[in-house]
């Protein structure tokens, strides 16, 4: 239990400075945009592509075989999860895109298609399952199933629905630049995690750090791509107010449905914790590279990824509060 509650205390002491560091770089952004701009003086499109490159290589390298072994015979839970995350998600859009699409922009309105088909988070997916004595293995499982999927799945509903509404993306060249920039390093980090794995292990720290870093480098840049195009003079607050709320309206359904549908399916309750916590999460991590490859040189940039942003960080907010419910539920079944 002491080492549950230290996880927590790390995982909230992560979150804090990685919070205040997106917001510095929004600000920053805002009101010195020439800075970051991906072709500006710090040549920040260059940096985040080197990063992206070793963020991923990270990921593979901390992707452990055995875990996976372990929960794979949870073919049920799995399909939810996976359903969940690229089949439920991408129709609640539809229905709130039919309801209440004509009073949002287009573009914000793309940002929410985004976050609808990303995929699921890892580490903090497998940190809260943790954290509510879920089962740890079948949620290393689906994080990792989910992002592998993403590569492939993200890139083609996006390029399918765009090129749908007139905006014309090639799904092949697409797909094939996703998979050279994510799937390619994390296949090598994980074929060299026998002979670096320890050593990566000892330093997960400033990996951690490097990780964080890199999507606040790729926010920064994103921000002042998109206020030196007129993100704000365009849109100003009632953008964000929108983008606030369509994160609650997506994030407070599918946690009611995957713990419903998790009931009706008869799990246990450590799976159950797996479906609402690996079905209900959308991946930053992952989703802010592919944005960059799919959406880079788009002035709408900043708005396409505001809704995933902010989803972020309310699914870790919420997210955290469930996971002290459910251990203390398990605590309970188990005295």
């Amino acid at each position: 239990m002491n080492l549950v509650r230290k996880t927590s205390n790390k995982q909230s002491g992560a979150a804090d400075w990685f919070l205040i560091a997106m917001v510095g770089a929004v600000l920053l952004a805002s009101f010195v945009p020439d800075w970051g701009r991906s072709d500006g003086p710090l040549h920040l499109g260059q940096v985040t592509d080197i990063g992206v490159f070793l963020l991923f290589f990270l990921h593979g390298m901390g992707l452990s075989t055995d875990s996976l072994k372990t929960g794979a015979s949870k073919w049920k839970l799995h399909l939810l999860v996976q359903a969940c995350t690229y089949v439920i998600f991408p129709i609640w859009w539809a229905v709130l895109a039919l309801v209440g699409g004509r009073w949002i922009s287009h573009d914000l309105l793309m940002g929410f298609f985004y976050l609808a088909v990303l995929p699921s988070t890892v580490s903090s997916s497998v940190a809260m399952t943790a954290l509510a004595r879920g089962h740890v293995a079948a949620a290393v499982l689906n994080a990792t199933l989910s992002t592998l999927l993403g590569v492939f799945l993200t890139p083609l509903l996006v390029s399918l629905v765009m090129s749908g509404q007139g905006q014309h993306m090639d799904i092949s060249q697409t797909m094939l630049k996703v998979a050279q920039m994510l799937l390619l390093p994390f296949v090598i980090g994980h074929l060299l995690r026998p002979w670096l794995g320890a050593f990566f292990a000892r330093i997960k720290r400033y990996t951690t750090i490097f990780d964080r870093g890199v999507i606040v480098l790729m926010v920064w840049a994103a921000f002042s791509d998109s206020v030196a195009d007129g993100l704000w003079t365009k849109h100003g607050p009632v953008l964000l107010a929108q983008a606030l709320l369509g994160a609650a309206v997506f994030l407070f359904p599918m946690l009611w449905f995957s713990r419903k549908v998790a009931r009706a399916l008869g799990f246990d309750l450590p799976d159950e914790i797996v479906a609402v916590f690996c079905g209900s999460k959308k991946t930053l991590a992952s989703g802010m590279p592919m944005a960059k490859l799919l959406f880079g040189g788009n002035a709408a940039m900043g708005v396409l990824i505001l809704p995933i942003m902010l989803y972020h960080q309310m699914q870790l907010f919420v997210c955290a509060v469930l996971a002290r419910r459910y251990a203390a539920r398990v605590s309970k079944q188990v005295a």
